[in-house]
């Protein structure tokens, strides 16, 4: 499958098998854990020297081909501990190799940084995620890709149209873990890892170890090696802490200050995905460029603010907590919890965006003072006292003034109790607003007797049995009393319309004669018969100069012969149509 690799990549089996004790090396370079020269001068190429802790201790072990648990927390470099040994033992072993990440733009990060390293090797990789072209990852799955990048949901999607076959994966990568069964993705892994075969290798790494990945270690892992580099809910050293407790009105002047003081880019969290676009578009009237992202955005929306963000063409980034795990976006100066996590372990994620690879970072929280729990709950896990910073003088909140509300002033009031009352329609009475707006006898206005009383059966049946009562115009005098509508005729004084016979078609034809039209006093044209238009049948026609077609049954000799002389058909045709051609 990969026959480019085999020069690309030399490295025998025997060079990685390491043993246990192996595994924590004195020396804190990428030559000294097994990786192919190839990948050496890749990796020296884009300055990366030294390895963090958690691909220090995980490239090994994956390099010998045994199962993973990497515990770390996020923003420690899980993407190149278990990509580095995925592309090296594909490129020696064959197969494909099977990555399943939480969210799209975690996907979208990890083919980007495999690329990194494999663009050079001719890795091809397919992602499948939602909210893209079906057809296109169909396409990029019939290219036979080295890695595919998947999201669970889009993942089950390929595997029920059958479009994807799993039969050829060899390395299998559960990213995030912790995150995707937080989301309810726990179906979906279960059946991506029925459907993978048993004679794999399988990384798992998450922030936390929680009992339902213990449960799927148990069940679907052999053996696996434990890598923790620090216990759930480790915090980065190099981020400081801060919160600040303000009432709910307080928090955009705050921001608004906050925004002032610290420079650089900043990412802001929101609770719910409706307050993210009411926060973005604060800031942006405060004069900051900012953008917004969240589950009601499309792909393409989401890749351009994300995109945007980490150009510069956006300052602030406000996004809910699908952008809390792996969205690795370099030099970001301050993280801003303008509502606390539901979870705190969500906490530890949305801090981790800031203090990336040893940088300095802040990160501020906004807190009410009924959520001083929810400061301790985050505080035992973190193993960290948060400082509590005084809030600066804000605009005291006003009360709203009613009375000045011109909507609601005394001159309103008696404005309103200046109107005319509502009509009255009850008992069925139709009353008018007021006598001089009224149109005088006027069929809409004018009470009529069926608005008095109800319809009886009589007055049913004689509708039915004499139809529709025919309009009668007002006389001249009743036209000339009317005084409104100057500008335009009145519509009692138009031309009334020659009167029609308004009863049913069926009965008023009965008294007509057949052949003639129902709504007109002259005969009705009908075309003449020839060989083109097909007459139409009257009743008044003599049915016997029509000629007879009876025939007798066939005889012995197979011909038919007719009853009588008069019935000759052909001397009929040639007479009823002596323009059509004959044949002999």
């Amino acid at each position: 499958m990969n026959s480019f690799w085999t020069d690309t990549v030399a490295l025998s089996t025997s060079d990685l098998e390491i043993s246990g004790q192996n595994f924590f090396m004195n020396d804190t370079t990428f030559s000294s854990l097994g990786i192919a020269p190839s990948i050496l001068e890749i990796l020296s190429k884009l300055n990366f020297t030294v390895p963090t802790p958690i691909q220090h201790q995980s490239i090994p072990v994956g390099l010998a081909g045994k199962d993973v648990i990497g515990i770390a927390q996020t923003g420690t470099g899980k993407t190149f501990a278990f990509g580095i040994p995925m592309i090296q033992r594909l490129a020696q072993h064959k197969g494909q190799g099977l990555i399943i990440v939480p969210t799209r733009e975690l996907a979208l990060q990890v083919e980007e940084s495999l690329n990194l390293i494999g663009k050079t090797l001719h890795l091809r990789t397919a992602t499948l995620i939602g909210g893209a072209n079906m057809a296109k990852q169909v396409q990029a799955i019939r290219r036979d890709p080295h890695v595919i990048i998947a999201t669970p949901g889009r993942l089950n999607d390929h595997l029920e149209q059958k479009t994807l076959n799993l039969s050829k994966v060899k390395i299998l990568v559960l990213d995030e873990a912790d995150r995707m069964l937080d989301m309810g993705f726990k179906p979906q892994i279960e059946k991506a890892l029925r459907t993978v075969p048993r004679d794999r290798q399988t990384m798992l790494f998450s922030a936390s170890m929680p009992s339902e990945i213990i449960r799927i270690a148990d069940a679907y892992m052999k053996s696996p090696v434990q890598v923790e580099v620090a216990p759930s809910g480790t915090t980065a050293e190099t981020v400081s802490q801060e919160i600040y407790f303000v009432h709910k009105e307080g928090k955009l002047p705050l921001l608004q200050i906050i925004l002032a003081d610290n420079p650089g880019s900043v990412l802001i969290f929101s609770r719910t995905k409706h307050g993210a676009k009411k926060i973005a578009l604060a800031i942006r009237h405060m004069g900051h460029s900012a953008s917004e992202i969240h589950s009601n955005k499309s792909l393409n929306q989401r890749i351009e603010a994300l995109d945007g963000f980490k150009k510069g063409q956006y300052r602030v980034l406000v996004a809910t907590d699908i952008a809390a795990r792996g969205i690795d976006v370099k030099d970001i100066s301050l993280v801003i919890n303008f509502d606390l996590p539901d979870s705190p372990e969500d906490y530890v994620h949305r801090i981790g965006r800031t203090g990336r690879a040893q940088h300095i970072g802040k990160a501020i929280s906004f807190a009410t003072n009924d959520q001083k729990g929810d400061i301790r709950t985050i505080e035992r896990l973190i193993k960290k006292q948060v400082p509590i910073i005084k809030t600066p003088d804000l605009p005291a909140r006003t009360p709203v003034d009613r009375s000045s509300r011109p909507e609601l002033s005394n001159q309103s009031r008696d404005s309103r109790s200046n109107r005319a009352p509502r009509p009255d329609f009850s008992n069925n009475k139709r009353q008018s607003r007021s006598s001089s707006s009224a149109r005088p006898n006027s069929p809409r206005t004018a009470p009529t007797k069926t608005a008095e009383k109800k319809f009886s059966g009589t007055a049913w049946d004689d509708r039915l049995m004499n139809g529709p009562k025919k309009y009668k115009s007002p006389s001249a005098n009743e036209a000339t009393k009317t005084t409104r509508y100057t500008d335009r005729p009145n519509r009692d004084t138009r031309p009334s319309r020659p009167s029609r016979d308004r009863r049913d078609p069926i009965v008023a034809s009965l008294d007509k004669p057949f052949g003639l039209d129902l709504f007109a006093d002259e005969p009705v044209n009908r075309p003449s018969h020839n060989h083109t238009t097909k007459p139409q049948r009257s009743f008044d026609r003599d049915r016997s100069a029509r000629p007879r077609r009876d025939f007798v049954k066939k005889s012995g000799s197979g011909q038919a012969s007719p009853r009588g002389p008069q019935t000759n058909l052909a001397k009929f045709r040639r007479e009823s149509q002596p323009d059509r051609p004959r044949f002999r």
